[in-house]
């Protein structure tokens, strides 16, 4: 089995263009990276609450598919690869984003990737360079700007393949800067309002799949939750006052360099099969790839309670539906929102 980005193809690949093939042949990638990644049957029909493509027949949306606010529904999609490690720590524009997905990495750490498009701050990072997930992932959301420091050089055909604006510091490098005390690689920023006049045509944002409204009937009163990954951790716990979940990162309050504590108002922690991928960096290890498509379990945390829930992705161009035990959808809490992703079974090293 093998995944839409993980092989290049002579002649004609799916990149950037509309055409019907194109998307056909997207789809049944997408279709068989499904079937084969956890034994589901592969079936084409949309679960509950699954968006559907995008397309000019389809409504503005009311409210906006990330956060379910009334702003920037029309802005471009942006996504920024940010060091999530303790020299890298606090992290600048994390609390702007729309949805915040934290990635395991090499060595067991982990990386987030900060989607923008409701708001943006006055500048994002440390930026660190791209993964071979961030490919599976980004597709669901058009064509995106994607904005990362670099990539090695086995990894450079697949952005190129891929349907993103490639706006890293190779491609935008009046967007980037160093400032700060911290050494290099960890004092690279960039200012998203210049990143994004280097991608005028990446698009605005589609339905993923988010599904905002009250809160489900059930839950259980949760204080907190820890996320575990080989080499770290990550925790979130509810604040009453706030209303929302504060987030720490190895035990210690994980603040935003601009004031304040990260932490999102819904925090979705998403059960994907971890695996090996063909990369690896300078000292041997191995690049994690995260299975992004089929379906698995989750539990989602909003409003003070946590909710077993399940994740189904169909296919990489189409976004993630999240639901109840009973198959309804299930309902995120309006704001941002963090998917964490953990490997399905014991924290491991691939």
């Amino acid at each position: 089995m093998r995944y839409a980005w993980e092989t290049p193809r002579r002649g004609r690949f799916v990149t950037h263009g509309r055409t019907a093939a194109a998307l056909a042949a997207l789809a049944l990638l997408g279709a068989a990276g499904a079937a084969c990644s956890d034994g589901s049957d592969g079936g084409t029909a949309s679960p509950p609450g699954a968006p559907g493509p995008s397309g000019s027949g389809t409504p503005e949306p009311t409210t906006h598919p990330f956060t379910g606010g009334a702003t920037g529904r029309r802005n471009p999609v942006l996504a920024v690869k940010i060091e999530n490690t303790r020299p890298a720590l606090p992290q600048a524009g994390v609390s702007s984003a729309d949805i915040v997905y934290v990635e395991q990495v090499e060595g067991g750490e982990t990386r987030l990737m900060a989607v923008y498009s409701s708001r943006l701050p006055g500048r994002v990072g440390p930026v660190r360079s791209a993964r071979i997930s961030d490919l599976h992932i980004l597709p669901q959301f058009g064509r995106p700007a994607f904005a990362f420091s670099g990539v090695q050089s086995k990894m450079k055909p697949y952005i190129r393949q891929a349907p993103v604006y490639d706006i890293s510091q190779d491609n935008a490098g009046s967007a980037y800067f160093r400032a700060g005390p911290k050494p290099i690689p960890y004092n690279l920023y960039a200012d998203p309002r210049n990143l994004l006049k280097q991608a005028p045509k990446a698009e605005p944002p589609r339905d993923i799949g988010f599904r905002f409204g009250p809160a489900p009937e059930g839950g259980r009163p949760t204080a907190s939750f820890t996320a575990r990954w080989p080499a770290t951790t990550m925790g979130f716990t509810w604040s009453a006052r706030q209303k929302r979940w504060l987030a720490s990162w190895g035990g210690r309050p994980d603040l935003a360099a601009e004031g304040g504590r990260l932490g999102g108002r819904t925090i979705v922690v998403q059960y994907a099969q971890t695996t090996r991928s063909r990369f690896h960096d300078f000292l041997g290890s191995y690049t994690p790839l995260i299975r992004t498509t089929g379906s698995g379990r989750a539990l989602v945390l909003r409003d003070g309670k946590s909710y077993q829930a399940r994740w189904t992705r169909p296919s990489e161009d189409k976004g993630t539906a999240y639901t109840t035990p009973d198959g309804r959808p299930m309902t995120f809490a309006p704001g941002q929102v963090w998917v964490v992703l953990l490997n399905d079974g014991k924290p491991r090293i691939p």
